[in-house]
Parts: structure tokens; C-alpha cells; sequence
């Protein structure tokens, strides 16, 4: 045993005590939630209604987390020279099996957003005079890749305004129409959950009406998984990228590319890399040295996720969303960004004002629920009718939280 081994055994204890996840009625089981609630240490200056940049670590992953700091640090070289490629190796095995797909179709990344830089500059079934196809709801990073794609490929960029309000049936009317009119599309960028509105694109289907077109998707997932119960394989995607310090609540810089195995001639190595054959996934992402202690703590973020499952957290953020919109979606001069459909939403909700969506405008909203109520929530920029404002909990966030959310809308709509 290693000198610093001691401290395992407590990450197991902290997952003992919290009971098993609820078989039903999960959304509901207060003593559940308030027992995955204690497993959390954060500031209560604020009511933090702002979780959508990245998921706080629960402490007993924050332990793991300084156990890897200490074990790197005391043995650096002489450990990870001889030892990191075989863990990395498990590490792969590890979130692969979470995510639903072969150790073969995944590499590990430093988050979402340099895996979907990677896919979509490596893509290379373009041709000059090529339409690529995005959202004004994608990321923005992602926005400017496909805009880039112009120079890189010589193709037409176009961008689609996704309706408000939005319904499952207007959202695929949207982009089938897109398709219509732009017949050379061969690209089509989908984010599975949007992070300004919280909206959830039906991919599968919208993949299945992008490949009847002759057009392919790469899928923007950091804020999907974790925050909704489904795996690689039921997107029906060949392109997809992922985040694990969201809502899976490993460290900052964890995340994955995914290809699925029939699609990696696609995607070029990653600027021609050579440490691995070009049927190798690894060739399509080139990281340096990530953090190894973040990488490393990642099996216990996984674990605790199982433990509390990707199906209670997914119910019991929707329902958490669904308390404080359900108050106020009718109040007059105020528009709620997300349809009740439970297909279509999870925990993230934006509302905008009427007729308030400056950038101005949506700074002073987020500003006077922060200042006047105590709760923080963030402005979000892309949706072509106006800024919004962003309301995300967590899994810790409490029903009371979101009651003081509402007290402050309920001042600003007056």
C-alpha cells in the first residue's frame, strides 16, 4: 500500500452513507435529495441558480481529487513515466462503459469544447460550394468553427433561427426547411441540450432528416450528459463531444470526443499527429499533458453518479426546473425559453423580459435578482430575438432556492 493510501477507504464511506436512489417518485424524495445535498460544501452568499459553467466537485470527489494531487506530486515522473499510459488505457475503458460505447470509439479531452474544435476542423468530407448548417443556439466557439469552415474548406456557412416559441414539431419543421432550401448541405452542427436556453434538440431525429439529405451531424453534448439518462449509441450521431465537470461533477478539464468506429476516416488526424495509427481514434486529438490528478479522479466522480443515477438526477432537475416555471410561465411580459415537454428539457431554463433583450437590458435583470434577491443567474447571448437570462440548478439546489428565484421575477414583472 502507498503511503498516501489511507485516505481511500473515507470516499467509500461518504458513498455508504447516502441511501439508495429512490425506483420511483425520485424527483419528490426530499430526504434523498437533501442526503446527496450534505455531500456538497458551497457558499451561500448567493442562492447559486448559475451551475451551467461547470458542476462543483461533492466532497468525497473532492477528496479523491487532492489524494491524486498529493500521490502525483510525491511520486511525478517516477510513477507516471512507467505507469500513466496503462491508466489512461483503464481510464478510457472507464468512461467509455459509462457512456455506452467501445473504449475505440472515445479519447479523453480537456472538455467539450476542444473535442467539437477537433471535429468540426477535421472534418474533411467538404467540398468548395458545400453548405454547413448551424443554430443561433449553438455555443458560440462552435458558431465561429463553423463560420471558419469557410476559409478551412471553402464551403457556405449558414445559420438557422430555431423558432419561439419552440415546439418538437416546429424545431424539425425548422431544420427540414433549412435542408430545402440549402439541398448542398453536408454539414450540420446540433447541440443535444442548448447552454443559453436549456431547449433539448430531438437528435436522433434530426440526425435521421440530416442524413436523408446527404448532410451529416456533429453533436455539441456538454451539457447532455449527467443532466439527462441516455448513452452514446441512442443519439444515432457518428460525431459527438462530451463534458464530465459539468454535470457528471469530475474536475475542471475533464472530457471525450467520440466517433463511432464506422465514421473515423472523417475526421483528419489531428494536425497530421503521428503517435498513433490513423485507425486509432487517439491520432484525432493531440491534449500534451493534461491535469493527471483530474484525469485520475474521474472513476469517482463516475461512481458517485451512478450511485445517486443518471435517471433520479434527470428527473429530479426537470422538476426542479418545472417548480419555479410552472409559477411563472403565464405572468404576463414574460417569456419562458423552454416548452413543458418533458422530451425537450431538462434542468436549464432561460426566461427573457418582453420586449427586454438588449444585452443591457438582460445585465440589469441578473443584475437586480443578485443585488435586490440574493440569487445569481447569468445572461446568455445567441437567440436572434434577444438576450436571456439563465437559470440552472444543481442537484443540491433546494425547492426553497428556487422560491426566492420567483419572488424576484415577481418584483421585476410588476
Amino acid at each position: 500500500m502507498h503511503d498516501l493510501d489511507h485516505r481511500l477507504p473515507s470516499f467509500e464511506a461518504a458513498l455508504a452513507q447516502l441511501p439508495p436512489a429512490p425506483v420511483h417518485g425520485a424527483e419528490s424524495d426530499e430526504p434523498f435529495w437533501d442526503a446527496v445535498s450534505d455531500l456538497y460544501k458551497t457558499s451561500t452568499a448567493l442562492t447559486n441558480l448559475e451551475n451551467g459553467y461547470w458542476g462543483v466537485m461533492a466532497e468525497p470527489v473532492k477528496e479523491m481529487l487532492g489524494y491524486w494531487i498529493d500521490r502525483v506530486n510525491f511520486e511525478n515522473t517516477l510513477w507516471l513515466r512507467e505507469r500513466w499510459p496503462e491508466v489512461l488505457e483503464r481510464l478510457r475503458h472507464t468512461v467509455a462503459k459509462a457512456l455506452g460505447c467501445e473504449p475505440g470509439e472515445i479519447v479523453l479531452t480537456r472538455g467539450a469544447t476542444e473535442a467539437m474544435l477537433a471535429l468540426i476542423g477535421g472534418y474533411n468530407r467538404l467540398q468548395p460550394g458545400d453548405t454547413v448548417l448551424y443554430s443561433d443556439l449553438d455555443y458560440p466557439a462552435m458558431r465561429s468553427a463553423m463560420e471558419w469552415l469557410r476559409q478551412r474548406r471553402g464551403v457556405v456557412p449558414v445559420s438557422l433561427a430555431m423558432p419561439e416559441p419552440a415546439t418538437r414539431q416546429s424545431v424539425l419543421d425548422a431544420y427540414a426547411e433549412a435542408l430545402r432550401q440549402h439541398p448542398n448541405t453536408r454539414l450540420v452542427l446540433l447541440t443535444h441540450l442548448t447552454h443559453g436556453t436549456g431547449l433539448v434538440l430531438p437528435v436522433r431525429e434530426l440526425a435521421a432528416l440530416a442524413q436523408s439529405a446527404g448532410a451529416e451531424v456533429i453533436v455539441d453534448a456538454a451539457h447532455s450528459w449527467g443532466q439527462l439518462d441516455f448513452d452514446a449509441s441512442s443519439l444515432g450521431v457518428p460525431y459527438a463531444a462530451f463534458n464530465l465537470h459539468k454535470w457528471i461533477g469530475a474536475p475542471l478539464g475533464c472530457g471525450c470526443l467520440y466517433i463511432r468506429r464506422d465514421s473515423l476516416a472523417a475526421i483528419d488526424p489531428y494536425f497530421g499527429d503521428r503517435d498513433f495509427p490513423d485507425t486509432d481514434i487517439r491520432s484525432r486529438i493531440h491534449t500534451g499533458s493534461p491535469s493527471f490528478a483530474a484525469w485520475l479522479t474521474i472513476p469517482a466522480a463516475l461512481q458517485l453518479h451512478r450511485r445517486i443515477s443518471a435517471r433520479a438526477k434527470e428527473a429530479r432537475l426537470r422538476a426542479l426546473r418545472n417548480h419555479w416555471v410552472e409559477q411563472v410561465r403565464d405572468w404576463p411580459g414574460l417569456e419562458i425559453l423552454t416548452p413543458n415537454d418533458p422530451r425537450m428539457v431538462g434542468g436549464i431554463t432561460s426566461f427573457r423580459l418582453r420586449g427586454r433583450g438588449s444585452p443591457a437590458e438582460a445585465d440589469a435583470v441578473v443584475a437586480a435578482l443578485r443585488d435586490r434577491h440574493g440569487v445569481l443567474t447569468v445572461r446568455r447571448a445567441g437567440p436572434v430575438r434577444g438576450d436571456v437570462v439563465r437559470v440552472t440548478p444543481a442537484i443540491y439546489t433546494r425547492r426553497e432556492d428556487l422560491d426566492r428565484l420567483v419572488e424576484g421575477l415577481r418584483e421585476l414583472c410588476r
